[in-house]
């Protein structure tokens, strides 16, 4: 990605325009809720977990065909795996001796396939 020094144009003039900021008033969440989409958005910054989620998008699979698929250790996997369920993006089923991870829920896929979007248009 290539970083472009992007001049912003400004107002001429302090103009406030009343009825948009009421509209902002209303819509804006409160500040938790930005706060928490925030830190959403920062588990979506490593490209690890992004390497996971893909993963995740074909199949449910265990710790150890993940780390065999991404070339991690299964305790760097297990790492990922934790801060990505904590924010619970994924979750887990225990079958005998291993446990299987899938994507949470549609929500998940539907946010990386926009990213995804975002990042290949011209």
């Amino acid at each position: 990605m290539k970083h472009e020094h992007i001049a912003l144009d400004c107002c001429d003039s302090i103009e406030v325009h009343q009825e948009l900021l009421n509209i902002v008033n209303e819509k804006l969440p409160p500040e938790e809720v930005l706060y928490d989409l925030a830190e959403l958005f920062k588990v979506f910054g490593d490209s690890t977990r992004i390497r996971i989620l893909f993963v995740l998008f074909e199949a449910e699979v265990c710790v150890c065909d993940l780390a065999a698929a991404l070339n991690m250790t299964q305790s760097a996997v297990s790492h990922q795996l934790r801060i990505l369920k904590q924010n619970k993006l994924v979750r887990s089923r225990r079958e005998g001796k291993s446990v299987f991870y899938s994507l949470a829920d549609a929500h998940v896929r539907a946010i990386i396939n926009q990213g995804l979007e975002h990042v290949e248009e011209d």
